[in-house]
């Protein structure tokens, strides 16, 4: 199988290589249910040196209402963090800045507002991020933090989801994302503010089923070392440690126990004072900590250690990654290939196409090297629906490559790739176009119609890719120089439907 690491015909990164011995200046923001998070560092040594480090209760996910929509005090709450978290960010390149959204704006409908006014304050690209991966990235910020061998479980309890990771040095073997936070079964729980024994087992019911399809698949991988991260585990396993029953850092059952006791002998969320918890986590805490029990009960623990280390390093270190060797969208997408048998010659000879039609353009579209990349990877791809249904396949790959768990792409990533999928053939999707961002409309237009040459010119598919015609652009019109085919005619008609799909769109190729 042909790798799908860059290669003579996928575009290099365009980002300037750190000068040697100089560190290079990172930061991460993470969007989170509860709280947002920013973190500046250098890396150098393969290691991270914190710069900043900026932490707010947002509580993103208590502004979603029973509506499903984002509320605008929330989002203000929210834009007004960023606000303070952008100071930080004016010596950092774009290239070395990611920002990721998980839960809350996994689950509001109208979250593609709130990115829109985000993404102009701080005037980059916003990932909202699906369950799984935000799980993977979780564990590459533990596995960095704690630096040992051994199979560990990775739990992080967030507001409005919980991980479960386990892995062994920076592999994860099972990855996991339930839908239970401490803000989200705050509301549902504990919305009147009282604590009781039943309000509070009722919740702990309510993770145990959340907790019953993963449970015996878990145990049967194993694990060695309980490892909790995030804020809900460290605001416990301090609570713990103040009351001298712990050493630092660790939460016994008989710890997590009596915490649970003295939380419902509060009887009300805003009585609870507690040595060891910040008061702006206090109404909270109980919701996470019925989560902790319930993890503590379903698995059979005794103890969990805190560490630090979670979703934001985990950014970081990935960010370090990215499109290099170690980039695991690389592996995701050779298994893509394998699982959907892609005949690999065909797909190669349009991505050479594609991205040679792109070269010639690159400059009149602006065209950027990370586009070129996602024109290259939707080439190799654009066949993978095949393996349902030679009807319709263009529809069939783009649902799989938009609703599939891919490890190491966020969800605007995954969304390019199954909108070019699904535009590479037939009738330009007009409707899936100009539901895309306004921001994306024009950029993801111009990388579908280049697909969609790359596709007719292999259209015979030959041995090698063919003779690369001659593309001009002004504009949106696009001009395509064709001399010779090894099946002129068969050409021409493809080329002349593909003229009237495209006028259709509203858009202009000449044939020359």
């Amino acid at each position: 199988m042909t790798a799908l690491k860059d290669s003579p015909d996928t575009a290099p990164d365009d980002k300037a290589a750190p000068t040697p011995g100089e560190p290079r200046r990172l930061a991460a923001i993470d969007l989170g249910s509860n709280s947002f998070h920013l973190l500046v560092a250098n890396y150098q040594h393969d290691r991270l040196q914190v710069v900043a480090r900026q932490g707010e209760k947002v509580q993103l996910a208590d502004g979603v209402g029973d509506d499903g929509l984002l509320d605008e005090a929330a989002m203000t709450r929210a834009l007004d963090c960023l606000a303070r978290f952008a100071p930080f960010l004016e010596d950092i390149t774009p290239h070395d800045l990611r920002v990721v959204g998980t839960n809350a704006l996994r689950s509001a409908d109208n979250s593609q507002e709130f990115i829109e006014r985000a993404e102009a304050l701080l005037n980059t690209r916003i990932e909202v991020i699906a369950g799984r991966e935000e799980a993977r990235l979780i564990y590459l910020g533990a596995a960095h933090a704690l630096a040992e061998d051994g199979r560990r479980l990775i739990v992080d309890i967030g507001g409005g989801s919980t991980e479960l990771i386990i892995g062994e040095h920076f592999e994860p073997q099972a990855l996991e994302s339930l839908s239970m936070g401490c803000v989200t079964f705050t509301r549902r729980f504990f919305s009147n503010g009282e604590l009781s024994e039943k309000r509070m087992r009722r919740a702990e019911l309510a993770a145990l089923s959340e907790l019953a399809h993963i449970r015996r698949p878990y145990q049967k991988v194993g694990w060695l070392d309980p490892v909790g991260s995030s804020g809900t585990i460290k605001a416990a396993a301090s609570v713990i440690a103040a009351t001298g029953k712990s050493p630092g850092g660790v939460i016994t059952r008989e710890g997590l126990l009596d915490l649970r006791k003295r939380l419902i002998k509060t009887k009300r969320l805003d009585k609870i004072s507690l040595n060891g918890l910040k008061a702006d986590r206090a109404r909270v805490f109980p919701a996470g900590v019925a989560i902790l029990v319930a993890i503590f009960e379903a698995f059979g623990l005794e103890e969990m250690r805190y560490a630090d280390g979670a979703l934001r390093e985990g950014v970081l270190y990935d960010l370090v990654g990215r499109n290099s060797p170690e980039d695991p969208r690389f592996k995701t997408l050779e298994a893509l290939q394998h699982r959907y048998d892609v005949d690999i010659r065909q797909a190669d000879n349009v991505a050479t196409t594609a991205l040679g039609l792109l070269e010639q353009v690159r400059d009149a579209w602006q065209l950027t090297d990370d586009q070129a990349r996602f024109l290259a990877w939707a080439s190799r791809l654009h066949e993978i629906g095949l393996a349902v249904s030679h009807s319709q396949f263009h529809r069939h790959g783009a649902y799989l490559l938009e609703h599939s768990d891919l490890s190491g792409f966020s969800r605007p990533e995954q969304r390019l790739l199954a909108f070019l999928v699904r535009a590479h053939r037939r009738k330009f999707p007009i409707k899936e176009w100009q539901a895309l961002p306004a921001s994306e409309r024009v950029s993801h237009g111009r990388l579908a119609r280049l697909l969609r040459l790359a596709v007719l010119l292999n259209h015979s598919r030959p041995e090698q890719p063919p003779a690369l015609p001659e593309l001009r652009a002004s504009g949106e019109a696009l001009e395509l120089h064709c001399d010779e085919s090894d099946d002129p005619n068969l050409l021409l008609a493809d080329l002349e439907q593909e003229i009237a799909y495209q006028q259709a769109a509203g858009l202009e190729l000449a044939l020359r």
